[in-house]
C-alpha cells in the first residue's frame, strides 16, 4: 500500500506526462506572481500556457477554493483528478483529466482564454527562469537558492 501523502505526486506525475506528449514542457509547483502557487504548469510550442490543478479528494477539492485565481495566469485551466472522484464536481469552466500515476486521459478540453501580450511575456520568462534555477541546483547542489527570487 502507498502514503496517501503521495497521492497529489502520483496524479500530478500522470497528468504532466499526458501534457508532455500534447507537446507541452511541465513543471510542477510553480510559484505565481501574486504569491500563489500551481501544481503544474505547461509551456506549449506556440506558447499556450496551461495550469493543472491536482485534487486529491472531495475534501481536498471543498477545501481549497482558490482555483479561480489561476484563471488569470494561463490560456486554459484543468483539474486533474484521480479513480472515483465525482467528476460532477469540477466546473464547467475548466478542463478536467483523469489521471494515475503513469498517464492521465483528457476528459473535458478547458476553454481558452488566452492571455494579454504583456501577462504571456511574464509567465513565460517566470517559466523559463524557474527551470533555468531547477536545472542549475541539479547540476550545481552547492549553488545558492535562486529559485524564491523569481
Amino acid at each position: 500500500m502507498f502514503d496517501a501523502r503521495e497521492i497529489p505526486k502520483m496524479l500530478g506525475r500522470g497528468a504532466g506526462r499526458a501534457l508532455a506528449q500534447r507537446g507541452f514542457t511541465v513543471l510542477a509547483e510553480v510559484p505565481l506572481a501574486d504569491g500563489r502557487r500551481a501544481d503544474l504548469m505547461g509551456l506549449g510550442r506556440d506558447g499556450t500556457v496551461i495550469i493543472v490543478e491536482v485534487k486529491s479528494s472531495v475534501a481536498d477539492f471543498h477545501s481549497d477554493r482558490k482555483w479561480p485565481e489561476y484563471q488569470q495566469w494561463c490560456d486554459q485551466l484543468y483539474f486533474a483528478v484521480g479513480e472515483g472522484f465525482p467528476l460532477d464536481l469540477i466546473p464547467d469552466e475548466c478542463g478536467l483529466i483523469h489521471a494515475d500515476g503513469f498517464s492521465a486521459a483528457f476528459l473535458r478540453e478547458a476553454p481558452e482564454q488566452k492571455l494579454g501580450a504583456a501577462r504571456r511575456k511574464a509567465v513565460h520568462l517566470r517559466f523559463a527562469r524557474l527551470a533555468g534555477a531547477r536545472l542549475q541546483r541539479l547540476l550545481d547542489p552547492g549553488a545558492a537558492d535562486n529559485e524564491t527570487s523569481l
